[in-house]
């Protein structure tokens, strides 16, 4: 096929052929689960992590094969089946989390076992989040530069004004600055006094002896620098020939590797010419079917539906009630039923709608039925994802499994294709044409057979919605005569919008804990990796918010809390949210609202013009930081003119707000969540993240990282591992400060003849305080009076005996959900 040749020597069409063989294998495997409960927890949750490392190297394959795929009809099938993958994950993980009662998760030893890296159970993040808004996003960064620049025109320049001094203050101000003249005069002086007196002694003592011995001393320093230096370059060239160290030749960009960036942004650039062509081709084509085969279609329908008025007359007597359009209309004529169950299932809707306590007894009876049969034992939760993944497998092995694409080697769209799902559309299109004249059709039909029987004319049936209930009091719209351009404007003007910095998360650097599952298997509690971190807000924060259908679907989150020592990355993770899925960025911290929006009324004009225009402009990010001082046990005297708790009785009304349609998540960040009241706080923010201080592992990767960034390189001289271990209980923000106050511009020019050394970060970095072993500890007590700390601590202790019973039906789907 010629598609362009991934970096792996395969087409990207094989990628998703192996994708769609894989996920068939775990669909069959899932509906074999559901039918066969498992007893043993462990060997249920196993099962669970294996399903999920699974599904998520089956959605890398996925999101790379739909990036690349130029075939327009083929995208769209990988597009639902992508979303279905991203939704099964995120309930695999929820599940997860339900039955081991902790954020993160250890699974090592299935990695090993099928023989993959960290690297392969990554989340990715799909490229389509932000590819397919570009246009919008560049016109709301554009919005909101010209409205920051408007801004800045219209501040008023600072006033130098210059405070007078009295006669005190003026003589004080003299003296001090006359004795700090005469002391670097008088220390000038003493300085070229001692400098003579050094040259004097040293034209005394100088004579032959001394100079030989100082020749020698030369001469043995010079020697041994220079075969240290030609011992290093025999090392680097011996590790080179071994294989195992780069050469200079492989230090730049290989070409191959360029190449392939290149044949990327080409295939790219194909993928939106191939769909806009594709746009062009469905508009003509369904102009075309509608002229040509829609005035036949019409009359078929019309031919068909008499003939099943005559046969349900000549079969009962009398002619049959017409469908409702609720009940599909005539297409219900059309299934493969005779015209007497047909009758007899339209009657049964009819005395359900009327009789509905018989239907509900109905389903109770079915309820009960079913659970008297369930199994014990634990089964998974129902899935929103399952049909859809079904539904594309059944497209996949249909359509394009054994497709013949020999003469299609641009990869454009299939005409017959687009036919066949736009005939489906016109038909129903034309069967609700046709489904108004027949229903006259049969009216005149019964008007005149009914006629000489002497029946009540006129007679018309009641829809089923037809019934007037209550109508919910929607919220009074304060800004409806104001448009949305104006609320972003004001939005921005008062600082309440912000943009949010091009941090991508996968600049959050971390890597992966390897002994997870060991410790966890010695009753110990391990500390997550910054990996399983990155991890955990791409699955809660970044998946549902880059995709409608997930969001819709998928276990919603509606808050996150992340909570942690000073400087371990919190507001970065909040802006890379934004960044990774083209959030809108609002600031809804205590600090920021101080004086704005004064008063009650105030108060909710903010908050409505917020989500209204978050909304409107969804995804949107809404940032609460310190957050702990919208919880205040006690609000500090220093603090009450700021009214830190003016958000604490209207935000848990907006979260019942929000729905599954509105992609909206609001993140709070503290560094101090001991001085909240912790019931309120965990009842706002469902989901707690603690983000630890870097482990060995990510401090070594940070270093290295870091020091490249800002100009640095790293060699053999610089001891990383010995940075990294001297480095244990600073944080990420510590090791920032320390990397930019020995990177200087006069030291990276120094590079080439003096490299790096470990010891030029120890002295910036005694000189910042770590995270002490208290403040960790008072974090990990904090974290385990949560609900969820609470939960494990039961489980751990072997207490849960309630919780660890299998949940079933309704019950089970609605704390899914939660």
């Amino acid at each position: 096929m010629p598609l362009s040749i991934s970096m792996s020597n395969r087409t990207y069409s094989e990628i998703w052929a192996d994708a769609q063989g894989g996920l068939n294998s775990l669909l069959t495997q899932e509906l074999a689960e559901q039918v066969h409960p498992e007893r043993d927890r462990v060997v249920f949750f196993q099962c669970l992590v294996t399903l999920y490392v699974r599904y998520v190297k089956i959605f890398r394959q996925l999101e790379e094969a739909y990036d690349q795929i130029v075939h327009p009809q083929k995208r769209r099938v990988i597009r639902a089946v992508l979303d279905g993958v991203m939704g099964r994950v995120l309930e695999l993980k929820n599940e997860m989390v339900e039955k081991e009662f902790s954020e993160y998760h250890y699974m090592d030893d299935v990695i090993q076992d099928l023989k993959l890296t960290p690297t392969d159970i990554e989340i990715p993040i799909p490229r389509y989040f932000r590819n397919e808004r570009n246009q919008v996003l560049q016109d709301r960064e554009k919005m909101l530069s010209n409205t920051l620049k408007l801004m800045e025109g219209v501040e008023k320049p600072l006033s130098l004004e210059v405070h007078p001094l009295n006669f005190e203050e003026a003589v004080k101000l003299i003296q001090v600055s006359e004795r700090a003249r005469q002391g670097r005069l008088r220390a000038k002086f003493m300085r070229e006094i001692q400098q003579d007196g050094e040259r004097q002694r040293r034209a005394k003592d100088r004579d032959l002896a001394a100079i030989n011995h100082a020749a020698v001393h030369i001469q043995k320093v010079w020697k041994g620098y220079q075969q240290r230096k030609k011992t290093k370059k025999d090392r680097e060239e011996e590790m080179i020939f071994l294989g195992m160290a780069l050469g200079s030749a492989h230090s730049q960009t290989c070409s191959s590797i360029l190449a392939a960036r290149a044949n990327e942004a080409c295939r790219r650039q194909r993928q939106n010419q191939h769909e806009e062509d594709f746009q062009k081709s469905i508009i003509a084509i369904t102009d075309q079917l509608r002229e040509v085969e829609g005035p036949d279609m019409k009359e078929t329908m019309k031919d068909q539906i008499r003939q099943w008025f005559i046969e349900c007359h000549n079969t009962t007597g009398s002619f049959p009630d017409y469908p409702d359009e609720e009940d599909g209309g005539s297409a219900l004529i059309f299934s493969d039923k005779t015209p007497q169950q047909l009758i007899e299932e339209l009657e049964e809707k009819e005395e359900d709608s009327k009789n509905p306590k018989v239907k509900d007894e109905k389903k109770d009876k079915a309820k009960k039925n079913e659970e008297e049969e369930e199994e014990p034992g634990l089964k998974m939760l129902p899935s929103a994802f399952l049909t859809d993944l079904d539904i594309g497998r059944k497209t996949f092995s249909s359509i394009w499994q054994n497709r013949n694409e020999s003469k299609n080697f641009s990869q454009r769209h299939e005409a017959e294709l687009i036919k066949e799902e736009k005939r489906k559309e016109l038909e129903a299109e034309v069967r609700l044409q046709v489904d108004e004249l027949m229903r006259q059709e049969l009216a005149n039909w019964k008007l005149a057979v009914d006629k000489d029987k002497g029946k009540a004319k006129g007679k018309t049936k009641k829809k089923k919605g037809s019934k007037i209930g209550k109508k919910k009091k929607k919220d009074k719209d304060l800004t409806a005569d104001r448009s949305i351009q104006s609320l972003y404007q004001e939005l921005i003007e008062q600082g309440l919008l912000k943009q949010a910095k091009a941090i991508n998360l996968e600049d959050y650097l971390g890597d992966y804990s390897y002994l997870g599952t060991t410790l966890r298997q010695t009753d110990i509690e391990p500390m997550p990796s910054l990996s399983d971190v990155r991890q955990v807000i791409a699955l809660y924060a970044v998946l549902p918010l880059g995709s409608q259908e997930v969001h819709e679907k998928a276990p919603l989150v509606k808050a996150i809390l992340l909570a942690g020592p000073a400087g371990v990355g919190k507001k970065m993770l909040v802006h890379a949210i934004c960044q990774e899925t083209g959030s809108t960025f609002f600031d809804l911290s205590p600090l920021n609202l101080a004086g704005k929006y004064p008063g009650k009324s105030g108060l909710q004009m903010m908050l409505h013009m917020v989500f209204k225009v978050a909304r409107l402009m969804q995804p949107s990010v809404v940032w609460i930081g310190d957050a702990e001082k919208m919880f205040y046990k006690k609000v500090p005297k220093e603090e009450k003119e700021l009214d830190p708790k003016r958000l604490k009785k209207d935000l848990p009304k907006i979260l019942k707000s929000i729905k599954g349609e509105d992609r909206i998540l609001i993140v709070g960040t503290t560094q101090e969540p001991f001085n909240a009241d912790l019931k309120s706080l965990c009842k706002v923010y469902s989901k707690v993240v603690l983000i630890p201080r870097p482990d060995y592992a990510s401090r070594y990767v940070m270093w290295k990282q870091l020091i490249m960034k800002y100009g640095g390189t790293v060699t053999n001289m610089l001891d990383l591992s010995s940075l990294a271990k001297i480095s244990d209980g600073y944080t990420q923000g510590h090791m920032v400060q320390v990397v930019q106050s020995v990177l200087t511009d006069r030291r990276i020019q120094q590079l080439s003849k003096r490299p790096l050394m470990a010891s030029e970060f120890v002295k910036p970095l005694a000189k910042t305080d770590p995270v002490f072993q208290d403040e960790e500890e008072a974090f990990k007590n904090w974290y385990a009076k949560t609900p969820q700390g609470k939960k494990r601590a039961k489980a751990a202790s072997g207490k849960d005996g309630e919780e660890e019973a299998p949940l079933k039906g309704d019950k089970a789907a609605k704390k899914g959900k939660k």
